[in-house]
């Protein structure tokens, strides 16, 4: 039986059954160790146990955005590290790929995992998105500009 059939049930008899935590001793979501200690260390990142509920409501929602693709029109900026097993780096060049929106980029950070910004090269990083931020301002500004 698919986890997508089982989910809904489980949420329900058991809705607040926990899973293991996240913490450092999961799937590695940066290559740098240092940033590691320091996110696990925030008293503000929730490391414990995510409950089946969420989990359900994780995968619910996750599987209607997959089969919505083509109705986002807003604009966006996708990065993703193709080493990231939290999530797939498919799933995100499929957003890309499907959208609708006018106003679109992606970036794969070559071997790069989830926590883009706890990764080494997250000043890099930081530019990209500053950089995608300010061309769609300039983008913006000269679409208000066109109209008047």
């Amino acid at each position: 039986m698919h986890r997508s059939a089982v989910a809904p049930i489980v949420s329900l008899v058991a809705p607040k059954f926990q899973f293991k935590g996240a913490n450092k001793r999961g799937i590695p979501v940066s290559r740098d160790p240092a940033a590691l200690v320091a996110k696990y260390s925030d008293p503000l990142v929730y490391t414990g146990p995510i409950r089946v509920r969420t989990g359900y409501e994780i995968l619910r929602i996750s599987t209607h955005l997959t089969r919505n693709f083509k109705f986002v029109s807003v604009p966006f900026f996708v990065l993703h590290g193709t080493a990231d097993r939290v999530t797939d780096p498919l799933a995100s060049q499929d957003l890309y790929n499907e959208a609708a929106s006018e106003f679109k980029d992606i970036k794969l950070y070559d071997g790069f995992l989830h926590d883009l910004l706890f990764e080494p090269e997250r000043e890099e990083i930081a530019q990209d998105i500053i950089n995608w931020m300010e061309k769609r301002l300039r983008v913006g500004v000269e679409d208000d500009v066109n109209v008047t």
